[in-house]
């Protein structure tokens, strides 16, 4: 074995590497909100309403006879994270996803949801070493979101 005698530098420890990683996980969700926000402005109706996205009487007094598919989904995922880890519960929405497409356009807040509550139960270190790209990057903006 060889050894050498030229001192070994820490290369990407210093206080560069925490700010990029925080705009790493906080810039795609400020855009997304961002962008959000500003078509919901928009009056994609042409008429001359003030109103911004304003639900009517009759839709919001129906009461749903039951759960939401979704919302039975993010909540036994929610149990899971807790009883098992967030890597589980995050490997079942993928799966619970690719089987039921409809669910995909609820995957990212699902996924912010698992985030935020993994910081809850793990601490921001420990939640974000489970992050993967399940729904994008929105488990980690769950995390992100938490640790502010």
């Amino acid at each position: 074995m060889k050894h050498t005698t030229t001192p070994r530098t820490r290369r990407g420890r210093g206080p560069a590497r925490g700010i990029g990683r925080t705009l790493a996980l906080v810039l795609p969700v400020v855009l997304v909100l961002s962008g959000t926000l500003a078509v919901t402005r928009v009056n994609w109706s042409g008429g001359s309403s003030n109103s911004v996205l304003a639900a009517s009487v009759a839709d919001v007094s129906t009461r749903a006879s039951s759960r939401a598919p979704q919302d039975v989904l993010r909540d036994k995922l929610l149990l899971e994270l807790q009883d098992r880890n967030p890597g589980v519960a995050l490997t079942h929405l993928q799966q619970a996803v690719n089987g039921r497409p409809s669910l995909a356009r609820h995957c990212a807040s699902i996924a912010r949801a698992l985030g935020r509550a993994a910081v809850r139960i793990y601490g921001p270190t420990r939640a974000q070493s489970y992050a993967r790209p399940v729904c994008d990057t929105s488990f980690a903006s769950g995390v992100a979101a938490r640790r502010g």
